[in-house]
């Protein structure tokens, strides 16, 4: 896949994902890592995003997946960022830092991994998480990525996206709490 075509599959994606959330009228917020903004970027670009984007939080550092997000600041100590439970509580607490009037967000998409080109917490370039929180529960999917330290971003970002547009077509965010 040309760059080209990778952008052009991302933003076909994004705004699938986006006419998805609108159609069910469904909110949604974000929580980067590894990713540096670039889901949120790719979000934001496509027309009428604001009314069910609520936000996103890169939490690039370790520390502040905890104090951001409220990761578990004892699984950060002991698996460090760079794992799958990491994800998972980065999409949980995404949705909870964007609730508006005590109603969280409905959905929350996290990524955290290592893009390179140093391994990271004992994980090598590549390993990606994407976790994505509704009220049905919260799961998070591990990858395995080649490429450059761009290309894993951006695979990442793709990844990402596909996540949020499978969970919202197989019906996986529940009924109202």
């Amino acid at each position: 896949m040309t760059n080209n075509e990778s952008v052009q599959d991302i933003r076909m994606l994004s705004n699938k994902a986006i006419e998805l959330l609108k159609r069910d009228g469904l909110s949604i917020a974000i929580a980067e890592s590894l990713t540096g903004g670039l889901l949120l970027s790719e979000l934001v670009s496509i027309p009428g995003a604001s009314q069910v984007l609520r936000g996103g939080i890169v939490a690039y550092q370790t520390q502040f997946k905890h104090e951001l997000l409220g990761v578990d600041s004892e699984l950060l100590a002991r698996e460090g960022a760079v794992h799958p439970e990491v994800a998972r509580q980065m999409a949980i607490g995404v949705r909870k830092r964007f609730a508006t009037d005590s109603n969280l967000a409905d959905i929350g998409v996290s990524t955290t991994g290592v893009a390179g080109p140093e391994p990271q917490d004992g994980k090598q370039p590549g390993t990606v998480f994407i976790g994505v929180s509704t009220k049905k529960g919260a799961m998070a999917k591990g990858f395995s990525l080649l490429g450059d330290r761009d290309r894993i971003r951006e695979s990442s970002v793709r990844l990402a996206i596909a996540s949020l547009v499978e969970t919202l077509e197989l019906g996986l965010i529940g009924d109202l709490e």
